[in-house]
Formats: structure tokens, sequence, C-alpha cells
């Protein structure tokens, strides 16, 4: 008997593999391996949340005019310019499907977030992935990696595994070189997190060109991970053609009203910055005392590297954490067998993830 058979690049796609939430041992779980908020959301937003369950029998509002004018009346944009979805990440993925196919080329870089890439081969598209520099996005290889064929370039600044940015300044190298008719994405998912001078969400780039588009969560800073919200800001053309693709109701009606909610929040927010910023700090300083040196980050997360390539040892890391319910990030399908990402957790978390890591590693080294 015969069956459908589905395009034949799909059968090269790996599936994606989240993080993990269960551990081997029997404490409380410490679940530090998904990026997300170590506070949650604002109460407010919670709120907000539980009182929408009295309008679960209505459809959605299809356009998002609440959750935009918010978005709008907060980040001083145009809300005709914003579009709303279910996660920046689907965004994204969406937005590649209506600009590449069969034929074409999608650029990232080297450790660019791994949906980049899975997006790209999704809908017939070669990924293209560009030399990093010491963890880092390089222009000039983003630039040498286009050439005809390509058809949008992913960017996410700051980026996801590696926690590091690039600056305005190399932004708008990049902008001035890309072809006019090649998309630019700027994956912004940790921009509440940055304060550098010289850090742009992309913005100003958005507002100067018509082949910007920037993507922005509420799943990091305002913890709201589990509703799948996201919003982008881009051109006129670019958010029409869009929203004409998009599915009727993008966005369910509780995360709209939770996301306006959690903007509005802005108290609760910084709150959670502050403790991201100081926990941030005190992980990465342990964790180098330790000898597993982050990479710089400025995200809600360290990305730690543990002994050399090939040596097995973040991997042995990895299973000693699991075995105490710790759970972190493996980075081997980043082509980073000896990093682990490690998310900000509460400072007690935090703490016991030290302590174990610690542990582990004295072990080693008695070993010798």
């Amino acid at each position: 008997m015969t069956s459908p058979e589905p395009k034949a690049y799909l059968s090269s796609l790996p599936l994606y593999v989240p993080g993990a939430t269960r551990g081997a041992g029997e404490d409380p779980v410490v679940k530090l391996s998904s990026n997300e908020s170590a506070l949650g959301p604002s109460p407010n937003a919670i709120k907000a949340y539980q009182e929408y369950g009295n309008s679960l029998q209505r459809y959605p509002d299809t356009n998002c005019n609440f959750l935009r004018d918010a978005l709008a009346e907060h980040h001083r944009l145009h809300p005709s310019r914003i579009l709303c979805g279910n996660g920046s990440d689907q965004i994204v993925d969406s937005l590649t499907r209506l600009f590449a196919g069969d034929g074409d080329e999608v650029v990232f870089c080297e450790y660019g977030f791994l949906r980049f890439k899975l997006g790209a081969i999704a809908c017939g598209a070669t990924p293209v992935a560009a030399p990093e520099v010491n963890g880092t996005a390089s222009v000039d290889a983003l630039i040498a990696a286009v050439t005809e064929r390509t058809k949008v370039v992913l960017l996410a600044n700051p980026n996801n595994p590696t926690g590091t940015y690039i600056s305005k300044t190399e932004l708008t190298r990049l902008c001035a070189a890309l072809p006019s008719e090649v998309l630019l994405v700027l994956d912004s998912a940790y921009a509440e997190f940055v304060f550098a001078e010289n850090y742009s969400a992309g913005i100003e780039f958005v507002e100067d060109a018509g082949n910007v588009v920037m993507t922005r969560t509420f799943s990091k800073a305002y913890g709201l991970a589990g509703l799948r919200l996201g919003w982008a800001y881009g051109p006129t053309k670019i958010i029409e053609v869009f929203n004409r693709a998009r599915l009727p109701f993008p966005v369910s009606g509780a995360a709209q009203a939770a996301g306006v909610a959690a903007l509005h929040d802005e108290e609760y927010l910084q709150e959670v910055i502050k403790h991201n910023t100081r926990a941030l700090h005190w992980v990465a300083d342990r964790a180098r005392k330790l000898g597993v040196p982050p990479l710089p980050s400025v995200t809600n997360f360290n990305t730690c590297k543990v002994g050399e390539s090939g040596s097995s040892l973040a991997l042995a890391a990895l299973e000693f954490l699991a075995s105490r319910n710790i759970l972190v990030r493996p980075l081997e399908p980043y082509g980073l067998d000896n990093y682990l990402r490690v998310t900000v957790g509460l400072d007690r978390e935090n703490e016991k993830f030290i302590d174990a890591l610690g542990t582990f590693l004295n072990a080693e080294a008695a070993r010798g």
C-alpha cells in the first residue's frame, strides 16, 4: 500500500530538542536548560491571564490591536508596522518560508539559533552558516556568505546559545552591504537584558530600510514562555504580506491580555533585569574560578567551556548534574561539544549548580 510522500528534503530535517525537564535524581529539579525567567511573570500578567478565563468561548482579536497599541506606545513605534505571533521563533520561521524556498539560500551565523537552520531546510532552501570569531557573529563572514541565491539573512543579536552580541556599528555595516532584495531578520529576543551603549535592538534599522525586520519575545524577560507570545516590527510591505499569509488567529486571547499587562508593569520588569544582571555575573565569576570560563554574555544565560573539544568532559558534567536533578543545556548539536549553556536561576538554584559543578570538577581532578 502506498502513502503520501512528503517533500524529499524533509527526510534530512532533524527534530528540535528543547531543554531537558527531567533529571535522574530525587531532589527537586533545578531547571537551567531553557533560558526561562528565574522570577517568572508579573503578578499583573498572571491576573490578566486568569481573568481572561471568563472569555474562553470567544475567538481572540485577530489583529492583536490592544497588544500592538501597547507595544507601539511602549517602544514609540508605528502600530501598523507591528505584527504578533505564537512566539518570535514562529515569526522568524514564517518569514523564512515567505521569502525563501527551493533553490534559495538562507544565511545565519555558525553558532546561530538552531531553528534558523531547521527553518531553512523545512522550506527547501539551502542553509548557509557563516563562521564566527570567538563565539561572536562576524559581519565580514556574513557578507561574504551572501550570493545571488541568498534570500534571507537571520541574525540573533544577542545570540543564543553563545550570549554574545555585535555592536550597532557592525549592524550598520551589515545593513549597508546587503542587497535591498535580501531580507534581514534581527532576532532581538534578549534585548531587554542589554544595556551596552553600542547595542541596538534594531528599531532604527527597520525605520531606515525596506528589507529589515526586528523580532522580539515575551518569553525571556517577561516570563511568558508558556503562552508563546512574540512580535515583530518591519516595513509596511513585509508586514502586509505576512498578515495575508498567516492563520486567522495567530495569538490566543489569554496571551494577548497577559502580554499587555506584563508590558505595563515596568517596575516588575526592572526587578527581573536587576536580578538577572547580578546573578549572571555571579555565576560567570564562580564558573571562571572553577576553570570553566563562560563566553561574554549579555543575556540570561552563561555558556561555559568545560574541557577541550573531544574530551567528553562537558557530557560527563551534564550527566553528573542531571544525577542531582540540575538540568543545563548541552551544545553538541551546535558543534560546541565542550560547552554547556546555563540559564540564570534563583540564587539558591545558581548556588546549587556551582556547588555541584565544583564537586564534579574536583572529583575529575582527583582522578588525574
